[in-house]
């Protein structure tokens, strides 16, 4: 039960930890509130780990602090132990576990935050000096448990959204490739009547273009899971390559002009099927936003220390701000920055295009203006 009312100020820290039942019986009597998700709970699963988190909240309070150290709380910037997991990051972790919500998460520690307030004023006669300092220091250590409870809540949420990625990738393999062999053989020249062999060639556009959102989406769930994107060097015609790139660009943009010029010597150790998924997306991306009926340029050449790939577009210039954010997972232009034609692609195309180039030890940049166009430019160094 609750401490009989006091007649003197009790600090704060000393209430939490004479009185945790009490706090903790109104923690698990709100968990209850949420429904479905805490029906399946037992009270021991709905309190969890908050009386570790009442206990780091006390000792927080009563830790010195510098006013550095206050202040770079106060930014959310407090150093925590890198040898141990807290108890916040563990409740975090579990209550996603157990299907709560973010907004649960936090309504939980806005609770806790109320409950202990107003049990500790209703055992307190008179309230000190000092107690508007604890009030603050307990603010900021319930602040800072729910920062690591909502970060390790959403790295849980990220971490299976990306294995989603990598699993629903892996799996559209298999009917993508039967979608791909249908539409070549309905378009085979000669086999069929020219109404079946118009849509053997939709069929077989519309594959190569899920064929780059496939290769996009396990390549971004390689960069998330911390895996990065593997290269492997073996001996290639980067010549070869680079056509055979612009043809898989040709096969989503049929109507686009693509114009390959080659220079200097294009053969070496390079990860071929990683810097044609680079070229094609730079190519896509060049058709998508460049003017139509306007020629792309792809210039690929090689000197005794480097390969350099530029692929230039005409068309409008594009802001300084989307120029920033380009290389961005997700991202797309404003229709206003390029043209209205069908988006064919997830915003993907140029991160995973800076991450072969990173991962071969290279770099990639964008220059745009209303005279020059837009011209992508990236080293590979040998």
């Amino acid at each position: 039960m609750l401490l009989p009312f006091l007649q003197v100020a009790m600090n704060i820290a000393k209430f939490i930890t004479e009185n945790m039942e009490p706090i903790l019986v109104e923690w698990e009597a709100f968990a209850t509130t949420f429904g479905a998700v805490a029906d399946k709970m037992s009270g021991r699963e709905l309190r969890d780990h908050a009386k570790q988190i009442l206990q780091f909240v006390a000792q927080n309070i009563q830790t010195a602090e510098t006013k550095e150290q206050t202040h770079a709380k106060s930014q959310g910037m407090a150093k925590t132990s890198v040898n141990e997991e807290s108890a916040s990051s563990i409740h975090g972790r579990l209550r996603y576990a157990s299907g709560f919500t973010l907004l649960q998460l936090i309504a939980e520690y806005r609770a806790l935050r109320a409950s202990v307030l107003k049990l500790w004023e209703v055992a307190c006669g008179e309230v000190s000096a000092d107690s508007a300092k604890d009030v603050m220091r307990f603010n900021e250590a319930i602040d800072q448990s729910l920062a690591e409870a909502a970060v390790a809540y959403a790295e849980k949420v990220n971490h299976t959204r990306d294995i989603f990625l990598a699993m629903l990738g892996h799996d559209l393999r298999s009917p993508l490739a039967v979608v791909a062999m249908a539409g070549a053989h309905l378009s085979k020249v000669g086999a069929f009547d020219e109404k079946v062999h118009r849509i053997g060639e939709r069929v077989g556009r519309s594959a190569a273009t899920m064929d780059g959102m496939v290769n996009d989406l396990l390549a971004l769930a390689r960069t998330q899971l911390g895996d990065g994107i593997p290269i492997e060097r073996t001996p290639c015609d980067l010549c070869e390559m680079a056509s055979v790139a612009l043809g898989d660009a040709q096969a989503v943009h049929p109507h686009a002009i693509f114009e390959l010029r080659t220079e200097g010597e294009l053969t070496g150790a390079f990860d071929r099927p990683r810097l044609q998924q680079l070229l094609t997306n730079l190519a896509n991306n060049a058709a998508q936003y460049g003017t139509p009926g306007r020629p792309i340029v792809v210039d690929v050449a090689g000197n005794s220390d480097r390969i350099v790939f530029k692929v230039s577009n005409e068309g409008p210039a594009i802001s300084s701000a989307s120029l920033k954010t380009m290389f961005d997972s997700l991202v797309q232009l404003p229709e206003q920055e390029g043209n209205t034609r069908p988006r064919s692609s997830l915003g993907l195309g140029l991160f995973i295009a800076k991450q072969i180039a990173v991962a071969h030890g290279g770099d990639i940049s964008v220059q745009s203006d209303a005279m020059h166009g837009t011209v992508f430019k990236v080293g590979i160094p040998r």
